[in-house]
């Protein structure tokens, strides 16, 4: 799912930004899975409750109490659910791009997946009492570090 800002985030326009959720186990390993397998650090990320994270889901109209979902900003665009899973993955090393097989299925059936899990992350893999704060040599990759 694609959405055009509503005013430009305090991003800059050649940056990919990833949000997710700072205290759900979940979101924490898809961090550190990117951080892992980002070699080229052709993302950067920020957690959706950081002031450059709030900031973010305002500029692009987003509810900043409740997440449902991680985003994928790309200059003006914003991409949520499976869009912007399979758009992270596209640009990882190989063999990362051989999950964007899952294009095929139609968004309405990916999304409503995505959901299911979304929904449940926290009663499925448990959720972290405060954000996670990133390691030292990590921190150049979260968004105003």
């Amino acid at each position: 799912m694609k959405q055009q800002s509503r005013s430009k985030p305090k991003i800059p326009p050649e940056d990919r930004v990833v949000l997710f959720d700072g205290v759900c186990r979940l979101c924490s390993f898809w961090a550190r899975f990117l951080i892992r397998f980002d070699k080229k650090r052709r993302f950067k990320l920020a957690t959706v409750q950081s002031p450059d994270g709030q900031a973010i889901l305002e500029s692009h109209g987003f509810s900043k109490d409740y997440y449902k979902t991680m985003l994928l900003v790309e200059g003006g665009n914003v991409y949520t659910k499976s869009s912007a899973f399979f758009r992270v993955m596209f640009r990882l090393p190989w063999p990362w791009p051989f999950v964007c097989i899952g294009w095929v299925v139609p968004s309405v059936i990916r999304d409503w997946l995505y959901d299911r899990v979304a929904l449940n992350r926290y009663k499925l893999f448990g959720r972290h009492e405060a954000c996670v704060i990133p390691d030292k040599d990590h921190e150049s990759r979260f968004l105003g570090e």
